[in-house]
């Protein structure tokens, strides 16, 4: 996918790259405690979450756009012998063609064209195993901070956008957070943690 936003992450990625940086970041945190069975993490970025999660006995696959992300992920998890599964993939045509325990989406959707954002909300919801989790994370409404969007291709959720998507599930967490930006600009962010209910009934 050439366009904006995958130039602006793949030059920071090569940044962080050179810095080092492991470190998970509040939203990853956040899913970390909720991961449960066989993960898939979309957008995965660095795959500081995939790393963190193989570590604790989870298998995963983790997909970015990112050529840097996915080769640093891949040596990671092949040097410390880690269950990971890294693809680099365009996530504006990749479907997901399995079921998961735990489907994990972070950062990632608003960098799509609205329609494609939410097909592939809808696919996370139909992948997740009955009894599974979904993470998800997106900028809401109220941002400011314009300069990683394609103009072509985002996608603002409304503030409770993610909870009436996942209104027949259990929410295991619910938070708003704010984040400045520069030249005085904001970052909003909404993330859901919700659970699949096990019975036949477990999607729309």
């Amino acid at each position: 996918m050439e366009n904006r936003s995958v130039e602006f992450f793949e030059a920071q990625f090569r940044r962080q790259v050179l810095d080092g940086e492991r470190s998970l970041n509040p939203f990853e945190s956040l899913a970390l405690e909720h991961l449960t069975g066989r993960v898939l993490d979309l957008g995965c970025g660095l795959g500081n979450l995939s790393l963190e999660a193989a570590r604790r006995g989870h298998a995963v696959v983790a997909v970015d756009a990112s050529p840097t992300a996915i080769a640093r992920l891949c040596a990671d998890a092949q040097r410390e012998q880690l269950p990971v599964e890294a693809l680099q993939a365009d996530l504006a045509l990749w479907n997901i063609d399995h079921s998961y325990d735990t489907i994990v989406s972070i950062g990632l959707l608003m960098f799509l064209a609205r329609p494609r954002a939410l097909r592939l909300l809808a696919d996370l919801r139909e992948r997740v195993a009955p009894g599974g989790r979904a993470v998800v994370n997106v900028l809401i409404e109220g941002t400011t901070f314009m300069d990683m969007f394609d103009p072509e291709r985002h996608c603002l959720f409304g503030r409770e956008e993610l909870l009436q998507a996942f209104a027949d599930w259990k929410v295991l967490a619910w938070r708003h957070d704010s984040f400045p930006a520069p030249g005085g600009t904001l970052k909003e962010f909404a993330t859901l943690v919700a659970e699949r209910p096990a019975g036949p009934r477990a999607g729309r």
